[in-house]
């Protein structure tokens, strides 16, 4: 080893010392208070600097362990087709909200009368929640791309971060909202007490849903592995009925700065610039769905078509630039991470264009140009007409009784 490197290698171990000293002060000043917050007012004092709150209005926060009865298996399964389990999906969201509700209401402390409630309470929320649950995650998810997820060890991972991004995005609304309609409080403002005093919200969001999220993500992780490991063991072959009517080719390019931080100032930098073109072909899936009917009294011979959707996406990056910092080594999740943000942002695109307009509109002048001579060298006063299927996914209401 040279002079430059021993002296590289010594400056490495001077930063990761001083980051670990200050990892020690951090947990030090954390951990070192005697945590005794006392009375915490968060409703405006009245003159004089007196607050007189009425008992009935006093929430004392006292220790509980969260308990969830939702199945970490459980919750992959149906995320990893939500459409296919929709009445498991819809008894999901239940049980995972009523285990944060009841969380929040053993934090507070609320009496037997009251936890009784707290059930009938959500249950007039439920009806519309499974819905928006549903709708939100199925428009952050692309049902098409989970092949390829797969083989970026992502799709599961993928999927538990949609869900926290939904549950995050309704659980403070609802808890609030059934707490404040069961406590007593002043124009949506409680009076509460005890270690470790936060909001309804907060206690459901640090206590309930980031620990499962934590426990899901590391579940995903190795489902990710077990799906990469097999998406190739065996050699398939299958007949394939489909009708291509666009090709879409497009190019992106990406820019990537991962850098190390040492008390907020960057001390290495890596920089990867990767640039991709993207070849996706949009159609329909004969095999899923394909009917011909003859209407005699209109004189129309009606196609029926499935929704169009993308059939095939191909995906070819290359590494433009790819500058190491001194303190950082580039690790293939760096690269596939960033290969997979370019084949999510084509697929979003074209998802969000008018391609699959353009794609029926293609199917209907091939049906044309195939069926019409045929069907007019029969009777000439006949024509051609596409429809198409749509997608009418199960809707059922869990059951609660």
């Amino acid at each position: 080893m040279n002079v430059a490197e021993r002296g590289q290698a010594l400056l490495k171990l001077v930063v990761l010392l001083l980051l670990v000293g200050v990892a020690v002060v951090i947990i030090w000043k954390k951990f070192s208070g005697d945590g005794s917050e006392g009375y915490t007012p968060n409703f405006d004092i009245g003159e004089g600097g007196n607050v007189t709150v009425p008992k009935e209005m006093q929430v004392n926060y006292i220790p509980a362990e969260y308990e969830t009865t939702v199945e970490e298996q459980d919750v992959m399964k149906i995320l990893s087709n939500p459409p296919m389990y929709r009445r498991d999906f819809n008894n999901m969201v239940y049980r995972l909200n009523m285990d944060l509700l009841n969380h929040v209401s053993k934090r507070m402390d609320l009496p037997d009368s009251l936890m009784v409630k707290v059930e009938r309470e959500y249950r007039k929320h439920h009806n519309y929640l499974k819905d928006l649950y549903y709708h939100d995650v199925m428009q952050l998810r692309d049902p098409g791309a989970s092949q390829y997820e797969k083989w970026y060890e992502s799709d599961a991972s993928n999927a538990v971060d949609v869900l926290n991004e939904v549950a995050s995005k309704y659980t403070c609304f609802l808890v609030n909202h059934v707490i404040t309609t069961l406590v007593k409080n002043n124009k949506g403002t409680l009076y509460v007490k005890g270690k470790k005093v936060y909001s309804p919200c907060s206690v459901a969001m640090e206590e309930g849903l980031k620990p499962m999220i934590k426990r899901l993500e590391q579940s995903a992780i190795i489902q990710d592995f077990k799906n990469s490991e097999n998406i190739l063991e065996e050699r398939m072959e299958r007949v394939i009925a489909e009708l291509a009517t666009v090709e879409v080719r497009d190019k992106k390019g990406l820019s990537k700065e991962v850098a190390t931080k040492v008390w907020g100032y960057k001390v290495s930098t890596t920089d990867i610039e990767i640039t991709a073109i993207s070849i996706m072909k949009v159609g329909f899936k004969l095999d899923e769905y394909f009917d011909l009917k003859t209407n005699n009294k209109n004189k129309t011979v009606v196609v029926t078509l499935p929704e169009p959707k993308i059939l095939t996406h191909e995906v070819y990056p290359k590494v433009d630039k790819l500058d190491v910092g001194w303190l950082r080594e580039v690790s293939n999740e760096d690269f596939n991470n960033n290969f997979n943000i370019l084949r999510r942002e084509f697929r979003k695109d074209a998802m969000e264009s008018n391609v699959f307009a353009r794609s029926k509109k293609e199917a209907e002048k091939l049906m044309e140009t195939i069926l019409l001579p045929m069907v007019q060298s029969i009777d000439g006063r006949y024509q051609v007409k596409v429809e198409y299927r749509q997608n009418n996914l199960p809707n059922q209401d869990p059951d609660l009784d």
